[in-house]
Formats: C-alpha cells, structure tokens, sequence
C-alpha cells in the first residue's frame, strides 16, 4: 500500500511518500531535495532527535529524559540546568558537553550560558545593539548574544548564508 501527503512545512512544499510492504526489513526515510535548506534540516533535526535520551536528576532522583522534551539548557552557578516544558532538571555534564552532544539534535548556543532547542522557538525580535529576543513554545524569553544571533537566523531562515 503506497499513500502520499502533499502539505507545506515551514514554506516549502513537501510530498511525504509511505509505502508499507510486509516484506521490508528496515524501515528507510529518504529525503530528496534541490538543495539543503534550513527548513530541511530542522526535519532532519526532528528525526535525529527521536529515542534519544540524557541522564538528569532532581531532588536526589535519577530521570531518563527524552531529548525530545528539553526546550533549553542553562548554566546557573556552576549547575547545568534542563529546562522541558514542566519541569526542570540538572544535570552533571557541563554546558560545553551537552553542546557537543546534543548539536546534531537542533540545540544551538545563544549565550555563553544557554543553549536552545530550535524547534521550540516561537518567534524572535531584534533588540539593541544586533541582539535577539527568543519566545520559546513554553512562553518563556531568551535573550541570544550579538556573537550568536547571525547563526540562529541563518538556521531559522531567516537570514542567507
């Protein structure tokens, strides 16, 4: 059986193909475009993140976190603090690890101490001095430094390479 879905995702038309054969042995997604653009590779963001899971804990109690669930990451005195859309967890890796292991899952750096899932990003609004103002899904602000506002418009497609 082979269905397909046309929609339009963050602007750009999409065909989502599914063909379910008993006889497959794993199961394939294949993405074809003209070129890599930032739309697509918030989708590519969005599979990757699946079933991926981080050590937290909170009051003396060990938590398996779906990343999935983490809307940003925060260094407040000396603590790396993960922030979902209830709940807040710490975590013992530092804000430099959790960069490097969560990068490939849409996490960006927007200050020296906070990092941003960019799927949960709302909207953003110039501020002073080449500064950004980030509301996140959960409605919360975050402020992006002058030295990682150009990166986060280029990975919302905002702004060109």
């Amino acid at each position: 059986m082979a269905e397909a879905l046309r929609q339009t995702i963050g602007g750009i038309k999409v065909r989502i193909g599914i063909q379910v054969d008993a006889s497959v042995r794993e199961t394939e997604i294949m993405i074809s475009c003209s070129q890599l653009t930032p739309e697509i590779e918030k989708i590519i963001g969005t599979l990757r993140i699946l079933n991926q899971q981080l050590m937290v804990t909170k009051e003396d109690e060990t938590y398996i976190l779906d990343v999935s669930k983490i809307i940003y990451i925060e260094a407040v005195d000396r603590k790396t603090i993960v922030y979902t859309r209830d709940v807040w967890y710490e975590s013992k890796l530092k804000l430099y690890e959790m960069e490097e292991k969560l990068m490939e899952y849409g996490f960006l750096r927007v200050s020296r101490s906070c990092l941003v899932q960019l799927h949960y990003i709302r909207s953003l609004k110039n501020d002073v001095e080449r500064r950004l103002c980030l509301t996140l899904e959960s409605g919360e602000r975050i402020m992006v430094s002058r030295q990682y506002a150009d990166e986060i418009k280029r990975r919302l497609g905002v702004m060109k390479a």
